[in-house]
């Protein structure tokens, strides 16, 4: 018979895992509801990793890996953005601006931001009942504090 370590379980014998301290962070869809949505200055939201990745989304916002990492790039380098548009949840917006961490594109009364962390873009949407200004704030200040998170 196979001897049992002391004080740990035969179940957990050979298993590696992390500590709670060691695992890698992941947005929720409560914080999308809660942060984006809940603040009434972003329509839909969704939270990205910068490899395109869906952490979480508001219910309905279809974003697509290839949609964030064209915007993630833009953001680097605002060519392909500023020719092609900027596309988000099967939505072309036109470019307005981008830096190093933020791109912004609007459609008529509907606006776009996307925010840079480090290992992770949020993005929003606003409506035309909203004020784009509400809505760049919001989305910049969840990606902050993300990015003051590790994240």
């Amino acid at each position: 018979s196979s001897r049992r370590a002391e004080g740990i379980p035969a179940s957990r014998k050979g298993i590696k895992t992390q500590s709670k301290s060691q695992q890698k962070p992941r947005a929720r869809r409560a914080d999308v509801d809660d942060h984006l949505i809940g603040t009434g200055h972003v329509t839909q939201g969704a939270i990205c990793g910068v490899d395109g990745s869906l952490w979480a989304a508001s219910a309905g916002f279809d974003v697509s890996p290839e949609e964030v990492t064209k915007i993630v790039a833009g953001m680097d380098d605002p060519a392909g953005l500023q020719a092609g548009g900027v596309h988000l949840g099967g939505h072309k917006f036109m470019f307005i601006q981008s830096d190093d961490r933020m791109v912004a594109g609007k459609k008529g009364n509907v606006g776009l931001f996307a925010c840079k962390a480090a290992t992770c873009v949020v993005v929003g949407t606003h409506d035309e009942n909203i004020q784009g200004g509400n809505c760049n704030t919001c989305v910049g200040n969840l990606a902050d504090y993300l990015l003051n998170n590790g994240m």
